[in-house]
């Protein structure tokens, strides 16, 4: 088994090389809603692309899929369209994967589903605590394609102090212990180049292939 690569981008120039150097995914990142206040003092990566991103980045895209990660589930705000009319934009911008983060709820999920309607391939991205514990509802709604583990924000919600401490813990091996029960297509966290990053990449890569992932 390999893993499906994913690289996060808004440029269409890096894009296409990642396409061509064998990514299996190209990643727009467009949520930001809450994400600041509650990863303050984390040094993590904020992202703040556009609907502008996911056009310019579909027009560059020729093989690799394309998945766009919205922002969690929402009413109107005074300068932001409400979910599902974020979910519709980034449909007809081209999107062939949606991506739904930071959920609690199975009432998030099912709004989520309702406004994709079946029209795109439906990624849930788990990184809450409340969602970890009600996965096994979750992996009874019908309609959801695949589950990304979040390590950060879920070690967060944790209360956990490292990043990678749910897969040292067991956290994480349990959680993909019930997605592969499942039959669900499951992946978690991102990695680093090879030698690099807070663990060598090498030991993140070897953790994917023990627990059954299949993209990270």
């Amino acid at each position: 088994m390999s893993l499906k690569l994913m690289y996060i981008t808004n440029r269409p120039e890096v894009a296409v090389i990642a396409e061509q150097y064998g990514v299996d995914r190209i990643f727009v990142d467009m949520e930001y809603i809450g994400k600041a206040d509650r990863q303050k003092g984390n040094d993590s990566l904020i992202n703040y692309h556009t609907l502008e991103d996911v056009k310019t980045i579909r027009a560059a895209v020729k093989k690799a899929g394309f998945l766009v990660r919205i922002n969690p589930i929402h009413d109107p705000l005074e300068d932001y369209p409400g979910s599902e009319e974020e979910i519709e934009a980034v449909i007809e911008a081209g999107a062939d994967i949606v991506m739904l983060p930071y959920f609690k709820t199975l009432e998030e999920v099912k709004r989520f589903l309702k406004a994709v309607d079946g029209r795109k391939r439906t990624s849930l991205l788990l990184e809450t605590k409340e969602a970890a514990d009600i996965l096994d509802d979750i992996l009874r709604i019908d309609g959801i394609d695949e589950i990304h583990i979040g390590l950060n924000d879920l070690s967060m919600s944790m209360g956990k102090t490292f990043l990678f401490e749910v897969l040292t813990d067991g956290t994480v091996e349990k959680l993909c212990r019930k997605l592969k029960a499942a039959g669900m297509v499951y992946g978690f966290g991102g990695v680093a180049r090879p030698g690099h990053g807070i663990v060598p990449a090498e030991m993140i890569v070897r953790e994917h292939y023990r627990l059954g992932s299949s993209m990270v």
